[in-house]
């Protein structure tokens, strides 16, 4: 095996030209731009930052497309990048200022640099997030560097101040000495940049300081990665096996990512398929991962989802699994969307409930009976609300939910393990007790207000995630604005589910952080009384009062566990 020093200029350079591409083992592109943010600052200070691991092959080998656009030329292939897909990704999109395309979303990564940043080691702590993002949208939940809150310029300031690299924020944009680093680094001059800053004389004590920080920052370009080449003599299923080992010992890789590569070194342009059925769900509003793609060709191949002995799964049972699946899945969307209401996965406490489903679509051939579709109903419903997958072992429930169905085809029996793991399974106004928009209820809550007739409280649309239009999205609004609790009452009281109302974006940004008993007061007079009725929101104007919130939240609780409880009755048939 080879090693060579080669900077980031030259790999960046190679990447946008095609020189280097990915074998289709690889995953999609899944970093935030936090953790963006978090590898420019890493280099910044010279800090060490992993190494880079490619194949160099004359052999035919399918590949993917990757995030950023590249032009593929005479060369395009020659060298197959194994470990370091995402940082080569964002550096190439940063440093020439290019979007990137993730699941037919393009969208540029912004982040900004502080000529003011302290000196020394950072103060600020390192985040570690989840790699996939969520489709519903808070009113003000987001992170504090894509939302402003609000909050005045000064006030955002003196919060970051102390950062050197932040992902991008009006209020920040709108700071002089906030830049952005992709302009940065399209020149090579300094002039422009401390002129927006405000320096028009040589003898600005911050020229030097700022014109050092700005030739440090284009210096990234400069760090030079540790490249591991692996001989060509070796074949696709020997570097596949490597690939499988390396991301195992780090645990960069999920389960199901080291699945498909296995599965596709042997069973070549399976990506392609798989990309393919994920655009066909994404017309019907659901985004399916594409690991559980691939548990799910394992859960029709072996009869339960493990994916330990997939590398010995004749190619052939794979095939066949895969052709099962996609009937499967397509029954699961439709009977999550049209049964259920659950219009796109963001509602779904895990994304397991989509193979318990398929399951049945398949050992029921399509055919369930009224009875068959209730039981189905019933326990979707209260295994979601409960979250069911999230309490204890997701593989281990998941494949005793299997084996009834493919061993029995009783549908009514799946609520055996719910109740042995909840023991009672309706719901109480305690449950909803500092539970807030991560719990499995708050899905539950949205589906029974939906079901109840809850309407937006200006446009008068019914509440639907498949909106069309940005300013129609739905999202969770504080109905006693957050604002006016902070300081008062506790984080988790705050953001309880109880505290929640579902309304547009457009409808959020009017409402603002106005006090309840006038916004509400207009709201009434413009749709009446039923708009509140139906978010069961308490009309009793002492309940809004911020002395008495916590009894707001007492009763509200019992309405939505009230209504709730209702909802999964009538939807099943009890």
């Amino acid at each position: 095996m080879q090693q060579q020093n080669i900077p980031i200029s030259s790999l960046v350079d190679m990447y946008k030209r095609g020189e280097l591409r990915l074998p289709e083992i690889q995953r999609h592109y899944v970093w935030r731009a936090t953790r963006v943010r978090d590898l420019l600052d890493s280099l910044y200070r010279g800090y060490p930052s992993g190494s880079i691991l490619m194949w160099e092959t004359d052999e035919a080998v399918p590949t993917r497309d990757t995030a950023v656009a590249q032009q593929i030329g005479a060369f395009a292939g020659r060298k197959l990048l194994l470990d370091g897909q995402q940082r080569l990704t964002s550096l190439t999109a940063v440093i020439n200022g290019e979007p990137i395309k993730v699941r037919n979303r393009v969208r540029p990564i912004e982040i900004l640099f502080n000529l003011e940043h302290r000196e020394g080691p950072p103060l600020e702590a390192s985040e570690v997030e989840e790699d996939v993002d969520s489709p519903l949208t808070p009113d003000d939940e987001e992170s504090d560097e894509t939302e402003d809150n609000g909050d005045s310029e000064t006030a955002v300031a003196e919060r970051f101040k102390n950062f050197t690299f932040v992902v991008a924020s009006r209020a920040l944009q709108a700071q002089p000495h906030w830049v952005s680093v992709s302009e940065v680094f399209k020149s090579s001059k300094d002039f422009d940049i401390l002129k927006k800053v405000g320096i028009t004389s040589m003898d600005d004590p911050r020229l030097q300081k700022y014109s050092d920080r700005l030739q440090r920052l284009r210096k990234i370009r400069d760090y030079s990665y540790v490249v591991h080449v692996l001989e060509r003599e070796m074949n696709y299923q020997e570097v596949t096996e490597i690939f499988v080992r390396v991301n195992s010992l780090g645990a960069k890789l999920r389960s199901s990512d080291l699945a498909l590569a296995q599965i596709t070194s042997r069973w070549q342009n399976l990506l392609k398929q798989l990309e393919e059925f994920q655009e066909e769900c994404e017309k019907s509003w659901f985004t399916i991962d594409l690991g559980q793609l691939v548990r799910a060709i394992v859960v029709f191949a072996t009869k339960q989802c493990l994916f330990h002995n997939v590398g010995r799964i004749p190619v052939a049972e794979l095939e066949r699994g895969w052709e099962e699946a996609k009937e499967g899945l397509r029954f699961a969307i439709n009977f999550l969307r049209a049964n259920a209401g659950i219009e796109d996965e963001s509602l779904l406490s895990s994304p397991m409930f989509i193979h318990a489903l398929a399951a049945v679509s398949r050992v029921k051939d399509n055919k369930l009976t009224q009875a068959e579709q209730q039981a189905l109903l019933h326990w979707l419903l209260v295994a979601n609300a409960r979250g069911h997958f999230s309490r204890g072992s997701t593989e281990t429930l998941l494949n005793e939910d299997l084996n009834i169905i493919f061993r029995t085809g009783d549908i009514a029996a799946l609520m055996g393990p719910l109740k042995r793991q909840f023991g009672r399974l309706h719901i109480e106004p305690a449950d909803l007790a500092n539970r807030g928009a991560n719990s499995p209820l708050f899905s539950l809550a949205y589906l029974a207000l939906k079901a109840g007739g809850a309407k937006d409280w200006f446009s008068g649309l019914g509440l639907s995630l498949t909106h069309q239009g940005r300013l129609h999205f739905i999202q969770w609004h504080h109905i006693i604005p957050k604002s006016l609790l902070k300081g008062r009452y506790e984080t988790g009281e705050i953001n309880e589910i109880a505290n929640m109302a579902f309304i547009t974006g457009q409808t959020n940004r009017r409402i603002s952080n106005k006090e309840p008993s006038v916004y509400l007061a207009e709201i009434v007079k413009e749709q009446g009384q039923q708009a509140l009725d139906s978010q069961l929101v308490p009309n009793d104007p002492a309940l809004l009062q911020l002395d008495n919130y916590r009894e707001f939240l007492r009763v509200r609780r019992e309405a939505l566990a009230e209504r709730m409880n209702a909802f999964i009755a009538k939807q099943a048939g009890l």
